[in-house]
């Protein structure tokens, strides 16, 4: 007669251990995944410095922008800097009214569409900026529109700027290793 055999094995594993190849995994894979950036720190943080400028003129312009767009359509009068009335009258600086959506001013500089032209070509340099930061911190499409949307709608840049600086920031400090290119 054999008797049952209740003695384990000497290289059997303890129901509490874990084996090595499983305790080597289970830290690679609680461990988040590693950040990477499409640029060094010194060019992400370039770039944020230019976005936050542009961030900061697109929105200025914009809201000059509106006020222009107020006072044409609301008053229908532009700003304009020098020329002669139609009494042949020098104009320094000042409002003039539309009669029938033309000037009674020839000649000077008409500052509200000038103000336009800036806008929309300072918008443009600004959508660089944006999509150079959004290039080197690699973020998702939605996150472009996202800052896209600050040179367009008044008041959305500043906030925008506001927090895409500091997320920047945040992440650039918490992967100081992340993007290493060169």
């Amino acid at each position: 007669m054999t008797e049952p055999n209740n003695a384990e094995p000497t290289n059997a594993v303890p129901n509490n251990a874990v084996p090595a190849s499983a305790s080597a995994a289970a830290p690679a894979a609680k461990a988040a995944p590693k950040r990477r950036f499409g640029g060094t720190p010194a060019q992400i943080l370039s770039a944020l410095k230019f976005y936050k400028v542009l961030a900061y003129a697109t929105g200025t312009m914009l809201l000059l922008l509106v006020v222009e767009l107020v006072v044409r359509y609301g008053f229908q009068s532009v700003l304009v800097a020098g020329g002669t009335d139609t009494a042949g009258a020098a104009h320094g600086l000042g409002f003039v009214s539309l009669d029938g959506g033309v000037m009674a001013i020839s000649g000077g500089v008409n500052l509200s569409t000038l103000v336009l032209i800036v806008h929309g070509w300072m918008y443009v340099v600004y959508l660089i900026a944006d999509f150079r930061l959004w290039t080197l911190m690699r973020w998702p499409f939605g996150k472009l529109v996202l800052i896209a949307l600050g040179g367009v709608v008044p008041f959305l840049s500043f906030i925008v700027e506001g927090r895409i600086h500091k997320e920047v920031l945040a992440e650039v400090a918490a992967n100081p290793k992340a993007g290493k290119r060169y």
